[in-house]
């Protein structure tokens, strides 16, 4: 059974055992640079030592932006040592956001790792009066001062440690108590100002070993970092779970740069986004449907036997006899083009993901484990077992944690990787944290014999028609997503007579099914004003339409014209889309969709 410690302590209990073994490597100049377990170690001791040499105080903020980086773990491991609270931040992050989260946890010092991040700092710096000092992880600063505010170098910071005695941070970490705040993340958000999730020392190191233990994890681990280490999710990822038990950690060099990555390292183990595994999905599709005629035939049957295997699988029965056939002329091939021919775990998490996407990768052999969770519980609260899943349910509670289905249909947890609050805000924290210290997700859910978790809708998300209905729009744009050429959709219809939707268009889909329509429409813009390329889609609507109840059918629709973005504001930098923002975006277009409804 999982036990909680002290972050320094699993640190430095790993970089003993397994000192020399690689514990990072990130790509500079064209080639893989290695740091070790006793390297990291030493790096993250050092930077605790800049810090303290810097005055930071304990229980004191540290700012830091930038992509996924050593040097980032450095200063995030850094600040923990020394006693600090350091708070992610997305790299999207405007000036005005980056400036809400420095001062709201007080931040003395900041990490940016290209100029452009610092510039952010700076911008902004006459609204936060308690930042000092600004440190860019990459390349060296243009200037040393900028106003009040010292700008130090990577190198120029980790010097600073040298001159601290070793004594000195020994005794902070001393001080140090299994609650204390270890790590702020700041909530995304798809509403309001983004809260500050305080994440315990307890919080991430019971979290990282019960994870460790149930989903398999061993120092033969291979991992790729690439999504926000800002968010909850990744953070574990990479920092904490490699932390607990050796494995190595990759950086991809950006999110663009994912494919290549994943050919490179081919990693044993891989967290998705939702978002991630449908442009994976959209990609070979689109590929697919290029394919010489016999090459399509094979890949339906194989795909249809592998669909089969899965859920075989899944009820302890018998595989087709024909799977390894398909699995040696299909499947392999794909988990090679791919990067995951290695992949013994292949996650999804952070955002929900359609029953047709699930299927689609299940169908190529490759089952996508899905993990529940939240900030608030450091990540997972449920998981799927690599071998003993349930396509379409967000798997067990966490050995060691409780979960609940409250009257109202909340899901609910309790144990040692529920948080301590949200920082300076004692009534959001009321509303989160019952006095049983239960935790309420604001997710609706079920639980079935197994102990799988199923979860139906966001509670605040449910829409209520003009006739009373519950709906809950998730799963109705789960079906909507399901049509290949929809890219993101949003139902709405709260205290109206019917639903209606809001869909965007996948890029790559468009002129595969423009072609297939007879439309004339080359792009998205095209297609959203084009009547045949309408009608073709409304023909696929009314195929989902079939299949749900009345009440919940789409009647009416409209195609916007662009995708939705992170910069466009309509998505979280977690791909989840922002209701409120998009129901006030288009406003007018949904007014639409009810105009003759009044």
């Amino acid at each position: 059974m999982a036990t909680a410690k002290l972050v320094h302590e699993v640190l430095f209990d790993t970089a003993k055992r397994y000192g020399d073994r690689p514990a990072l490597r990130v790509k500079r100049d064209g080639a893989w640079r290695t740091m070790t377990w006793s390297a990291y170690e030493k790096d993250a001791r050092r930077a605790a030592r800049s810090f303290l040499k810097l005055g930071i105080a304990q229980g004191s903020g540290v700012a830091i932006i930038g992509y996924n980086s050593p040097e980032w773990l450095v200063a995030d491991v850094g600040a923990i040592l020394a006693g600090a609270m350091p708070a992610g931040i997305y790299t999207t992050n405007t000036p005005e956001q980056v400036r809400y989260i420095t001062a709201h946890c007080d931040a003395k010092i900041a990490f940016g790792d290209t100029p452009e991040q610092i510039e952010k700092f700076i911008d902004q710096a006459e609204h936060m009066p308690k930042l000092e000092v600004l440190v860019q992880m990459l390349g060296a600063p243009k200037e040393r001062k900028r106003g009040r505010l010292e700008v130090l170098s990577w190198d120029e910071f980790m010097k600073l440690g040298d001159e601290t005695p070793e004594a000195e941070l020994d005794s902070r970490l001393a001080a140090q108590k299994l609650d204390d705040v270890a790590t702020l993340i700041y909530t995304s958000g798809t509403t309001g100002e983004p809260k500050a999730v305080m994440i315990t020392h307890r919080n991430l190191t019971w979290t990282s070993a019960a994870t460790v233990e149930a989903m398999g994890f061993d120092q033969s681990t291979v991992s790729i970092s690439y999504l926000p280490l800002s968010h909850i999710a990744e953070q574990v990822l990479t920092v904490h779970l490699p932390m607990a038990v050796g494995t190595l950690v990759y950086f991809a060099e950006s999110l663009e740069k994912l494919p290549d990555a994943l050919q490179e390292v081919r990693p044993t183990a891989f967290l998705g986004v939702p978002r991630v595994w449908e442009k994976i999905q959209a990609k070979m599709m689109a590929a697919g449907a290029q394919a010489k005629p016999a090459q399509k035939k094979i890949v339906a049957w194989a795909k249809k036997v592998g669909l089969a295997a899965g859920y075989a699988e899944q009820k302890g029965v018998a595989r087709p006899l024909t799977y390894p056939i398909a699995k040696k002329l299909v499947f392999d091939k794909v988990r090679a083009r791919l990067g995951l021919d290695r992949a013994r775990i292949c996650v999804t998490s952070a955002a929900p993901i359609s029953k047709d996407t699930l299927e689609f990768f299940l169908s190529l052999g490759i089952p996508l484990l899905e993990v529940y969770g939240m900030s608030e519980c450091t990540g997972p609260a449920t998981y799927s077992p690599p071998d003993d899943y349930r396509t379409g349910k967000t798997g067990i509670v966490l050995p060691g944690a409780e979960l609940k289905i409250a009257e109202d249909g909340e899901i609910c947890m309790r144990g040692q990787h529920v948080f301590k609050g949200y920082l300076k805000d004692e009534e959001a924290t009321k509303n989160a944290l019952d006095a049983d210290g239960w935790l309420h997700s604001g997710d609706i859910g079920e639980i079935d014999k197994d102990g799988f978790l199923k979860i139906t809708d966001r509670k605040k998300d449910l829409l209520i028609t003009a006739g009373g209905e519950n709906i809950a729009p998730q799963v109705l744009e789960g079906h909507l997503k399901a049509i290949p050429v929809v890219g993101q959709a949003v139902v709405v219809g709260d205290r109206m007579k019917y639903l209606a939707a809001l869909v965007t268009l996948d890029p790559e889909r468009v002129l595969t099914e423009a072609a297939l329509c007879g439309s004339p429409a080359k792009t998205i813009a095209e297609a959203a004003t084009c009547e045949t390329f309408k009608t073709h889609l409304q023909k696929q609507i009314d195929e989902v339409n079939k299949g749900l109840a009345r009440v919940q059918t789409i009647k009416k629709f409209v195609v916007v014209p662009t995708e939705f973005t992170i910069d466009g504001g309509e998505l979280t930098p977690t791909m989840k889309v922002k209701r409120k923002v998009v129901n006030e975006k288009y406003k007018q277009e949904i007014a639409s969709m009810y105009a003759s409804a009044e």
